[in-house]
This record gives structure tokens, sequence and C-alpha cells, in this order.
């Protein structure tokens, strides 16, 4: 399924997919930057790449917060993205009225964990035709995901990929649990791990959500010998001042050296 996405390249390499990009879209120079990087990384390593970027953040603490630049300007930005680097886009919806806007737009519609039961979004998705990514919710099984898989599936789209992006710990952790993986793999679609966000520790009495960055090597490695078929990576060059989620993204100076790290344990594991 993952070879239908339009413009997806090295499908053929043995390698999981790769969405990365930055949180939220905070400019086009910075969008256009981390791109760039990102695509110069995957040909080198024969990643299929599908560049992520939130048009707009739904779901912040703070009325205070940064939600985005626009969602016309957002949305234009990942189609010049596409465009010029010739890669496929995913960026998050969150009512049903916003899957055909997006959908204009970009090659893969996500549902935000918090948004996966609601059975409208996911129906406006699915009828969209574009591949929907649906996260996993923190409060929710590995083995109720199925139940959204179904809504997309009798919508009449079978183009479902399902991300866990770990489950609430407390009140202010996540963990991963890795019996999800091969749990959603059963609904015969691809399953990504999102290990920024499973790295977040939300809900911090300052309404600014933190993270545990120091653990996302640790966290891929152990995503990809599991069996993942992909990885969501968010990333940025300065994560210190980025406008959104900067306490778990990635230093864009980090990726290679990671994703190198990553394809070899791959190949070890398709020997199994």
């Amino acid at each position: 399924m993952i070879k239908n996405i339009p413009n997806i390249k090295y499908t053929d390499s043995g390698n999981f997919f790769l969405m990365a990009g930055p949180c939220a879209i905070e400019s086009e120079e910075i969008a256009m930057r981390i791109a760039e990087r990102i695509v110069q990384i995957t040909d080198k390593l024969e990643i299929p790449f599908i560049f992520k970027g939130s048009y707009r953040k739904a779901n912040r603490s703070r009325l205070d917060s940064f939600a985005g630049i626009g969602d016309e300007q957002a949305l234009k930005i990942l189609k010049k993205v596409s465009d010029t680097f010739g890669v496929p886009t995913v960026t998050d919806i969150h009512s049903a009225e916003e899957a055909a806007m997006a959908a204009a737009y970009v090659d893969v519609l996500q549902i935000p964990a918090f948004l996966c039961r609601q059975t409208d979004l996911l129906i406006a998705a699915a009828e969209t035709g574009k591949v929907i990514n649906i996260k996993k919710g923190q409060f929710l099984s590995a083995e109720s995901m199925k139940f959204a898989v179904n809504k997309v599936r009798e919508s009449g789209n079978d183009q479902v990929i399902l991300t866990d992006r770990g489950t609430m710990f407390g009140y202010q952790d996540m963990i991963i649990d890795y019996r999800g993986i091969p749990a959603m793999q059963e609904n015969n679609c691809p399953v990504v791990l999102d290990i920024t966000h499973s790295l977040q520790q939300p809900n911090q009495t300052s309404g600014v959500t933190g993270g545990r960055p120091e653990l996302i090597e640790t966290v891929a490695k152990a995503g990809i010998a599991v069996g993942v078929d992909g990885i969501f990576i968010e990333t940025h060059p300065d994560p210190a001042n980025a406008k959104s989620d900067g306490a778990n993204m990635l230093h864009l100076d980090y990726l290679e050296d990671l994703l190198t790290k990553l394809v070899a344990i791959r190949k070890v594991i398709n020997q199994f």
C-alpha cells in the first residue's frame, strides 16, 4: 500500500519508511531547510520518505501557545515542499470539514491520537481517497484500533496506516508497549512507531509539554528490532526555539547518524 503514495521512492529497498519533519509549519524557510536535509539523507540511505508538518496545532494546552501561521499559507508550504523535492507529504486534520481542504494539498491525511475515535472525521478522511494515517489514542489498547481501521475501510478506503505514539503512564508520562506493534499489524496495514511523541511528558504544570529526547535512539532501535514498518520523527534545526513540541524533537544534525544505525539494524532483522 505504501507504494501507492504519490512520489514515494525506494519502496523496494527493504528499509522501513520514514515520516519526518517539524512538528508545525513555522515558516517556508524552516520547512524547506528541513525537507532538503531529510531528502539528502534518505536518498543516500534509500529510505522511503514522507515529509511531515502540521499546518495547524489544534490541541494546545494554553491559549497563548503557537497554533499556526494560517491554514492556507501552511498548506501551500507543504505543497511547495512536495513540488520542490518530489516527496509526498502528510499533515493532521482535526474536523470533518478540514479533510477535503487538506487533501487538496497533501498526499496522506493524519488523524491525531486524541481524535482516533471520531467517526465523522474518519469517514470524511476516508472519502477523500487519500492514504489515512491513524494515530493510536494514548488511552486505547493496540487491539482496539481495529475499530478505527474498520471505520475507514467500511467507508470505501482500504489505504490505512496505524501509528503508535505511546500510552499514558500516570498523569505526566508516556510508555511504549512494544507488544502493540504486532497486534496492530494483524489489521493488515503498515504500523509506524512515533518515536518523538512517545517520549513526551504531557500535562506539565507550566502548560508546556516536556520530553525525553535523549532516549530517541533507544526507542527507535527497539522499534526497528520488533519489526515496525515505519518510523515517525519530528526534527528541527533548533529544537530549543521551535514553536511547537521542541522538548521532544530530534536535532536535525543528529538525524543522519540515527537513520544510518536504524538501516543497519533493519538489514539484520530482514534476515529472519
